[in-house]
């Protein structure tokens, strides 16, 4: 699809329920309707996080692509990389409908889907099946109703750990109750030791990354940063969504949920620079939560992030906008003197 028929197309879809629009994207995807893009790289914007070697820094966040089903058109899309999921060991519905919400007031969503997937041994042939090239990660989730979570994670890690290039420990979700307990210390240094023996055992090295909740008190930021440093897990994203709801104007602002989209752009700041303070590059960090520019991609490197992430912001401008924070990217480092990204780094620090 070309960016002036996606320009027009966007409209049309905004008029949609929310969840039969990302049904229909994801079709669409499938039946290539949005076109092919490479992506736009550089010697600034080439760069390695964690040892995946990235053409750019900008990547998909986990939740457009659940089940795996678009892995090769949204690796044509123009990302550096791109996380599907989450996964879990058993395929569950999630949580009833209504459960996603387009607050375009705000540049916003919310979303209460509860992890709903096909499970982890149908993601794992959908997998398997990825093309050669391309970075590609799975986000790893538990079930609603698992009595062992920890367990949960590591089955899913077993199952597809060896057909993907990174896993992404999702603790952070606010959609699954009481997930996030397990961003408390002595739980957290159990699933960490595990995934990583887990992933020791493969042919094949995958980073393991902790994804984390942009609402954090002191303690779990302790908590957390000393896992991190005890464990050396092999980078963290920054952040899931929020359950703030502060400055809200859309009439969808009440509803229950994650929230993600432009409100979050500075709450996932705070915790990517707080913790790219107190790791002080001992491991990469990707920056999420509200990037919708080159500038905001820029501001989340500034501030300690190695690479970031995406997905929100695609609901309002289309899949054309991955090729322009790139470009938009490369300037910017370009413009200030920077001869590579990772001179830019935590720059404002």
């Amino acid at each position: 699809m070309t960016p002036i028929v996606e320009k027009i197309a966007l409209p049309f879809v905004h008029r949609m329920d929310p969840e039969k629009a990302h049904n229909r994207t994801i079709w669409a995807l499938k039946s290539g309707l949005l076109g092919r893009r490479k992506p736009y790289t550089s010697s600034r914007l080439r760069t390695d996080v964690a040892g995946l070697p990235l053409l750019n820094p900008v990547g998909l966040a986990a939740g457009l692509d659940k089940n795996a089903e678009a892995i090769a058109p949204l690796l044509r899309s123009g990302f550096g990389f791109i996380e599907v999921g989450a996964a879990t060991p058993k395929p569950q519905d999630g949580n009833p409908k209504p459960r996603l919400f387009r607050l375009s007031e705000d540049r916003a969503a919310i979303n209460r889907f509860g992890f709903n997937n096909d499970g982890m041994y149908k993601i794992a042939d959908r997998l398997a099946k990825r093309p050669e090239t391309g970075v590609v990660g799975l986000n790893l989730g538990a079930n609603k109703t698992s009595q062992h979570r920890t367990i949960d994670y590591i089955k899913v890690l077993e199952t597809c750990g060896p057909y993907v290039d990174f896993a992404t420990l999702n603790i952070s979700s606010p959609n699954t109750e009481r997930l996030r307990d397990l961003q408390s210390k002595d739980q957290l240094l159990g699933l960490v030791k595990g995934a990583l023996e887990t992933r020791n055992s493969f042919d094949r090295r995958i980073p393991i990354f902790l994804k984390i909740a942009p609402d954090l008190n002191a303690q779990l930021v302790d908590d957390i940063a000393e896992v991190v440093q005890r464990t050396r897990v092999d980078g963290l994203i920054c952040t899931n969504t929020t359950t703030s709801r502060d400055g809200l104007v859309s009439p969808h602002a009440d509803q229950k949920g994650g929230l993600s989209g432009a409100p979050l752009f500075d709450i996932s700041n705070e915790v990517l620079a707080t913790f790219a303070r107190r790791l002080s590059g001992t491991v990469p960090i990707i920056g999420v939560g509200g990037v919708s520019s080159g500038a905001e991609a820029y501001r989340k490197i500034r501030l300690g992030a190695s690479a970031v992430q995406l997905y929100t912001a695609l609901v309002y401008h289309g899949f054309g906008l991955v090729t322009r924070i790139a470009k938009d990217l490369d300037a910017r480092l370009a413009a200030d003197g920077f001869d590579h990204i990772s001179e830019a780094v935590g720059i404002d620090l």
